[in-house]
């Protein structure tokens, strides 16, 4: 069981779980690949990963274009030579009743959180299947197996990406590898994302009464990451004592 020396990719690495993993992940000796779309971030973290002896590097990416994440891969195999893991990680959560017809943010969830998936997927499958190895990490929500009110587009876009991961660990054989991770309230930015502001407000204030910190999930993902190849952790859900 061991991270060190693995190729790993992250979407959605400038804050929140994609921060606090690409952390963990440098600290136990994996390379790091950073994909997100604020520059100076992504440039601050691989500083503070390589001024503590890490190595990690970056290129701004929007998810939402296929070609950033087909760049994103090809900049890992290129600058470490293979790519081990891909994180799917990056995602926003504009939740909102469906009677207030926000069109807009069901298209930018399924563009992000479904379409953002599938290109990593496609973008990283062919390596794998050339390589013999890989492993693909999706992020998906506590969310999608308790479905409320607000949230049913979001549910419904981490609930497609949950069925594509089950059918994409049965068509990979047994070389490659497929986890969900399920974080439920944790302490990131993604209320930021809601365009609801009554909604926003009242995510926040969840996120202050029961939310765990962000290592949380990192801690779940390394350890996803770090069983021998033969080993294929398949769904991890994590979520505050208190949430109920």
């Amino acid at each position: 069981m061991s991270i060190e020396g693995k190729v790993i990719v992250i979407t959605g690495a400038s804050s929140g779980i994609g921060r606090a993993t690409a952390l963990l992940l440098a600290e136990r000796g994996a390379s790091l690949i950073l994909g997100a779309r604020r520059s100076d971030r992504l440039a601050a973290l691989c500083e503070a990963i390589v001024a503590k002896g890490g190595k990690a590097s970056y290129l701004v990416t929007d998810v939402k274009r296929r070609n950033d994440l087909n760049r994103l891969v090809e900049h890992a195999v290129e600058r470490f030579g293979k790519l081990d893991v891909l994180v799917n990680n990056a995602g926003i959560a504009p939740i909102s009743l469906l009677d207030d017809l926000r069109v807009d943010d069901w298209e930018d969830m399924i563009d992000v959180n479904v379409k953002g998936v599938l290109y990593g997927i496609a973008a990283a499958l062919p390596v794998f299947r050339r390589q013999g190895f890989g492993h693909f990490v999706n992020t998906l929500s506590t969310a999608g197996i308790q479905i409320v009110p607000t949230m049913a587009v979001y549910a419904g876009s981490k609930n497609a990406v949950r069925a594509i991961s089950e059918g994409l660990r049965q068509e990979a054989g047994p070389l490659l590898r497929v986890t969900t991770i399920s974080p439920g309230y944790v302490d990131t930015e993604l209320p930021s994302s809601m365009t609801d502001e009554a909604l926003r407000a009242r995510g926040e204030a969840s996120m202050k009464a029961m939310a765990i910190p962000a290592a949380a999930i990192a801690e779940a993902i390394a350890f996803a990451v770090a069983q021998p190849a033969n080993v294929d952790v398949g769904e991890i859900v994590v979520r505050p004592t208190a949430q109920g």
